[in-house]
């Protein structure tokens, strides 16, 4: 058996600089994990990334410098909301549909999460307040907050055997995460779980499917730029590719 096939699309249309940087961290925690990464350009239509995706075993959505348009979740657009990303967003809800039709497995990073939520008839926070947290620290921070993760959750079960894992006495944990972000998930899509949340002020981390059956998981923060230093990065990717695995 060959090594899972991860469709990732390529993360904005508009900057080739955050391209060229950004989608081979994503690549290469797919590597690392044992997954064969596939680059989606943003240009094909939704019958040809239905195809597309048909070929895969599992699809990633990465970051992106793009903010959703808050049409989409039935919002005025926010000053602070940057430029959306149309081609982007038209292939991850392409994505999202073959994905919801087929059953595969899904992660979701950051404006990848977004999406997702989006996806799922959820809505969006469109900027965040500076504080109690700097969501928007950036890349030079490894640990900018702490997330807990929800006990009985897909994601505490890929992360709570590490050693960067604290248990509360509820079965909650504390897991420090990174941040790179000035948006989150306001109200959960039909069908989503929130599985993780500031520590600190209650923003939502991460989210996942309501069906247990379904491997489908949202993180805001950037697991695939702290492989060398967060088991639990590496653990994610590596739960997320044994999970495609089986559908090879």
């Amino acid at each position: 058996m060959g090594r899972p096939r991860i469709l990732i699309p390529i993360p904005t249309s508009f900057d080739e600089a955050y391209n060229q940087q950004c989608w081979p961290e994503f690549a290469a925690a797919v590597t690392q994990a044992g997954g064969d990464p596939v680059p989606l350009p943003l240009t094909h239509s939704a019958k040809e990334v239905e195809a597309l995706a048909a070929e895969a075993h599992g699809i990633l959505l990465p970051g992106s410098p793009a903010d959703m348009d808050p049409a989409r979740y039935g919002h005025e657009r926010h000053q602070a909301t940057a430029r959306p990303d149309a081609l982007r967003e038209q292939t991850d809800f392409a994505l999202l549909e073959a994905a919801e039709r087929s059953n595969k497995p899904l992660l979701g990073i950051c404006m990848g999460l977004q999406t997702l939520n989006t996806y799922y008839g959820g809505t969006l926070i469109q900027d965040l307040d500076p504080v109690p947290v700097n969501h928007s620290a950036g890349r030079a921070v490894q640990a900018a907050h702490t997330a807990l993760i929800a006990a009985g959750s897909r994601l505490h079960s890929v992360v709570a055997v590490l050693p960067e894992f604290a248990e509360e006495t509820d079965g909650e944990g504390r897991l420090p995460v990174n941040s790179s972000h000035h948006q989150a998930v306001d109200s959960p899509g039909d069908t989503l779980l929130v599985t993780a949340c500031s520590r600190q002020d209650g923003v939502i981390e991460a989210v996942e499917s309501s069906d247990a059956a379904r491997w489908l998981m949202g993180v805001q923060w950037h697991p695939e730029r702290t492989l060398s230093t967060s088991p639990a990065s590496s653990a994610l990717f590596r739960a997320f590719v044994a999970a495609c695995g089986q559908r090879s």
